[in-house]
């Protein structure tokens, strides 16, 4: 597939633009109502139960659902085991759902039921967060050596982009955030950072004097894009048709996961293109401004 030519970098302020037009109402969303965290991070109801007769997850769901607790998360195991964790439940609403579901599933026995504390949730929250710091500095690091510290700056500026759209879209229409959106979220970074260098590679290897042929930063810098850009689309567009398949019938438990992956490979990909290279453009062009710069004496 043949990409037409495009004057993406020489446009890079429509691109900017577009970028606020989505940060702002996620940003504005996460500083008035936050994040609809779930029990991984509020803590709740763990009830562990083995059933007679095997049961489907399904059948599990319809239960919960006479109560309002549909967004629990069920997890199956071997020998008719189920995990349920839901909202925190008093010991009068726990009987009601054990009683609900022996009736619906035959007779079970309760291993274990519990109220869990968010303690766990503030230790992940704090660990994801220094997953994040610290795979920012490493990648501005091995990009640093690799290219030149303003490729590392320009991606680790686009990555902060993905995250805070990606987590702005979660706030403003309240989906359930649990453990599995904090994996999602670093498999995005993975994702958007290998494509970010694709182009950064291709910009180092046409900055050759035999290859820019005369042409501006910007000019070279747009080649670069456009000559990545087909395999920028179609990788996106293999993984937006598996994750796709996966919303639709991977079921509840990955849904959310399949969910954040998608809306962050589709952000990750218009800032790998629309943003990245753009950045490094105007880094190099202040810095050529600053050289250019008469240096004032003092007497």
């Amino acid at each position: 597939m043949k990409i037409p030519y495009m004057n993406i970098i020489g446009r890079r302020k429509i691109w900017f633009t577009l970028s606020l037009i989505l940060l702002i109402p996620g940003i504005i969303s996460l500083a008035f109502q936050g994040l609809n965290l779930g029990i991984d991070f509020t803590g709740g109801s763990l009830i562990h139960f083995q059933t007679e007769q095997p049961a489907g997850v399904d059948q599990v769901r319809g239960v919960l659902d006479q109560f309002g607790l549909g967004s629990s998360v069920v997890q199956p195991s071997e020998n008719n085991n189920m995990l349920i964790r839901t909202k925190a439940l008093d010991k009068v609403e726990r009987d009601q759902l054990v009683g609900a579901l022996e009736a619906d599933l035959g007779k079970i026995t309760v291993q274990r039921d519990e109220n869990v504390g968010p303690v766990i949730g503030k230790e992940l929250s704090y660990k994801a967060f220094l997953a994040l710091g610290i795979a920012a500095v490493l990648m501005i690091l091995y990009i640093t050596l690799r290219f030149e510290f303003k490729f590392g700056l320009a991606a680790v500026l686009a990555l902060l982009h993905d995250i805070v759209i990606l987590v702005g879209i979660f706030s403003i229409f309240q989906i359930e955030v649990d453990g599995t959106f904090v994996a999602a979220v670093l498999t995005v970074l993975g994702y958007s950072i290998n494509d970010t260098i694709v182009i950064f590679d291709r910009i180092r290897e046409n900055m050759g004097p035999k290859k820019r042929k005369g042409e501006s930063l910007e000019a070279m810098a747009n080649r670069s894009v456009l000559e990545t850009m087909t395999r920028s689309i179609n990788t996106v567009l293999t993984v937006i048709f598996m994750l796709a398949a996966l919303i639709f019938w991977g079921g509840e438990t990955t849904r959310v996961f399949s969910m954040a992956i998608l809306i962050g490979v589709v952000i990750g990909a218009y800032a790998s293109i629309f943003n990245a290279a753009p950045l490094w453009v105007v880094f190099k062009n202040w810095e050529k401004a600053q050289r250019q710069k008469p240096k004032v004496r003092v007497a």
